[in-house]
């Protein structure tokens, strides 16, 4: 084996060792001490490059990856690591000197990140410290029987011999590997958390919601007019899912406010509560996706808080803040009108999931999740579109992000092969706070038909509908359009969902056959 791969695999092992030791170090400060910023420079790393990400990469990697752009986040931060340390382990293998400077130069990239993030505390850095110099230790030990010879040793000096560094590289590889595993299980506050959430009793409301047995039409296929919350869906810039202990968690009112308010959650739920079918939409998605669901959510009006805190003339804006330092600029007349804009702490009947905000986050019907719906929410400024923006408003997306109406097929599926006979063409339309009044279909070229609108229970969630169909062989595209409540029929213009949604017509192909 060349001292080349002997450099590799010390590189390798270095790092993991690095990374295990860190992982294990935030966790345990995160347990002992606790800590307000981002200890671990897996996540910090991964948030900071999320921070920079532009607008069409984000974009990108929603199309691509869907709900998995976490995951492929950390397999591409995993694969460019082992190949950065690789090569650092090489760089070592000839000039030991820099390539510890540079391996200790990466190091403190890692620090940087730590330090950067929402919160952070000199002693956020520790983990990282001692875990880098837990890697150059073993960077220097595995790479020293290419770079000292065994001539000149010194009497009793040991070296270790190339098969001992393949042996030693690859047991410290795989106990690094460990160590980071260990450390991100340790790190997760779950168990108070989720004993907290099963404590916990959804408040009662004088109007519940109830679902009308026209609201489902049963098509199979079809999207349930409530979506399970296990798969709603998830947008959002946390790499790791905040576990928010409810006991401490508290909510701040300031800003162009007459006075300052702060709430705890048994002050929250002591409120009169309201329960609302609302349909959220998330920004990136596009022309017939799946980024958009629909529940019942329980909650306190965001307005009468406001309206607790007096709120002064002038303002334009509400700039809410996540436990990780998300913002979302929210304009203010959405959160003071009669919509049901929500500080909810129930989806569907049940506390929030930890994913979707435990123990408080954010609904407002009608404008994307990007400037609304914060989860983990704790901090609400009153402020001016002037004065602030929110996380995503400066990486290129629009200010405002009003929901426009669409509409999506859901059967039959594109590229489906129907066998000849009557069917159903069948799916949703949403135009969230304008509701749908009318969906069409066209097939091929031929004439729009009007498809049977299921019951409407609230104009802020989708509906469903459907169109009894009875195909001639061959290939069709089947083509649908929603005119709102407003009497306005979305547009044909296909434009992407930068900056602020997409629009188009979703159509299918299909094949009939015989």
């Amino acid at each position: 084996m060349s001292s080349r791969a002997d450099g590799a695999v010390a590189g390798v092992a270095a790092g993991a060792v690095t990374l295990g030791v860190a992982e294990v170090g935030a966790a345990l400060l995160g347990r002992t001490v606790g800590s307000e910023g981002t200890p671990s420079p897996l996540l910090a790393v991964g948030g900071a490059f999320v921070d920079r990400t532009p607008a069409w990469l984000k974009d990108l990697a929603v199309t691509v990856f869907g709900t998995a752009d976490k995951v492929a986040l950390f397999v591409g931060m995993g694969l460019t690591l082992v190949i950065a340390c690789a090569v650092l382990g090489e760089v070592a293998v000839r000039r030991r000197t820099v390539g510890l400077l540079l391996f200790a130069l990466v190091g403190a990239v890692g620090m940087a990140a730590v330090l950067t993030r929402p919160g952070a505390s000199a002693a956020d850095a520790v983990p990282t410290l001692l875990g880098v110099l837990a890697g150059l230790g073993v960077l220097a030990r595995l790479v020293a029987p290419a770079t000292q010879p065994r001539s000149g040793m010194p009497s009793g000096a040991t070296v270790p011999t190339r098969r001992s560094v393949l042996a030693w590289g690859g047991g410290l590889a795989v106990l690094g590997a460990v160590g980071i595993v260990a450390g991100r299980a340790l790190a997760r506050a779950g168990e108070v958390v989720e004993a907290a959430r099963e404590a916990f009793r959804v408040p009662t409301v004088r109007r519940p919601v109830t679902v009308p047995a026209g609201a489902e039409q049963g098509v199979p296929g079809q999207a349930t007019y409530l979506s399970p919350t296990d798969d709603f869906y998830r947008i959002d810039t946390a790499l790791s899912v905040p576990q928010v202990d409810p006991a401490t968690w508290r909510l701040r009112v300031h800003g162009m406010v007459d006075r300052e308010v702060e709430i705890d959650l048994e002050e929250l739920l002591d409120q009169p509560m309201v329960e609302a079918l609302v349909t959220l939409c998330c920004v990136s998605n596009t022309v017939g996706g799946s980024l958009v669901g629909n529940a019942v959510w329980t909650g306190w009006p965001v307005r009468e808080l406001l309206e607790r805190a007096g709120v002064q003339d002038g303002a334009d804006m509400v700039l809410s803040t996540s436990t990780d330092g998300f913002t979302a600029g929210t304009p203010l007349e959405v959160l003071t009108d009669d919509r049901n804009a929500l500080l909810a702490v129930a989806m569907n009947g049940e506390p929030l999931p930890d994913r979707h905000g435990f123990p408080v986050r954010m609904v407002v019907p009608g404008l994307y999740g990007y400037v609304s719906a914060t989860k983990w929410v704790v901090d609400l400024k009153v402020t001016t579109f002037a004065a602030d923006e929110g996380y995503w408003t400066p990486r290129g997306w629009g200010e405002r992000g009003p929901v426009k109406t669409a509409s999506r097929i859901d059967v039959p599926r594109a590229g489906a092969d129907l066998a000849a006979g009557p069917t159903v063409i069948a799916g949703v339309a949403w135009a969230q706070h304008r509701g749908i009044d009318k969906v069409e279909l066209q097939v091929d070229d031929g004439p729009w038909e009007e498809a049977e609108l299921a019951l409407e229970p609230s104009v802020d969630s989708w509906r469903q509908w459907k169109l009894p169909w009875d195909p001639a062989q061959g290939e069709h595209t089947i083509t649908v359009r929603a005119t709102d409540g407003e009497g306005q029929t979305q547009t044909s213009e296909e434009v992407g969902v930068i900056p602020d949604g997409a629009t188009g017509w979703h159509r299918v192909e299909v094949s009939v056959g015989a």
